[in-house]
């Protein structure tokens, strides 16, 4: 099973962030899915201070997603804490934001197209 490369959410000592940023590996499907779940979970829901209001899943990077990697998002979308959003990042060209139209999770979830729209909605 590979691991995710998440990078630590930025924010000062003390403050919590309002957005946490979560990159996805360049594959998602049922070799790793199940393990990314604990790890974006640990960043999305912090043991101590207040959660995070946005939690932004980077698929820029992600050339390769099927079936799981909508089921993996949509489980993390459930077990956040109510008030808190989940945004997609996908690059409009890429696989992965195709996987997302044709399973309609678009619907449920808003997809941006760049990185910085993601963090400024």
């Amino acid at each position: 099973m590979s691991t995710v490369p998440f990078l630590p959410p930025p924010s000062e000592p003390g403050a919590p962030p309002e957005r946490v940023l979560l990159p996805f590996p360049p594959e998602v499907d049922f070799s790793n899915a199940d393990g990314l779940l604990p790890l974006i979970m640990s960043q999305a829901r912090p043991a101590r201070g207040r959660r995070p209001r946005v939690v932004v899943l980077d698929l820029t990077t992600t050339r390769f997603m099927d079936s799981q990697g909508v089921r993996l998002i949509n489980d993390v979308r459930h077990l956040l804490r109510p008030g808190t959003s989940v945004y997609v990042v996908a690059r409009p060209e890429s696989v992965a934001s195709r996987v997302l139209e044709l399973t309609g999770l678009r619907r449920d979830v808003p997809v941006y197209d760049n990185l910085d729209e993601a963090m400024a909605a």
